[in-house]
């Protein structure tokens, strides 16, 4: 089953992607490193509820 996921920059805190992941494949907490437009440069970022 997929789930809606919020990643959010680890610099800004900012909110900036919605993706869905399979929960059986990524039991944990994902961290990827994206672009953030607001840092306005690739900073890492990690899931949220």
């Amino acid at each position: 089953m997929r789930v809606k996921i919020t990643l959010a920059c680890e610099e800004c805190k900012q909110r900036n992607y919605n993706l869905t992941k399979d929960k059986k494949l990524h039991p944990d907490r994902m961290v990827t490193k994206k672009y953030c437009r607001f840092c306005q440069k690739h900073t890492s970022h990690k899931e949220t509820k």
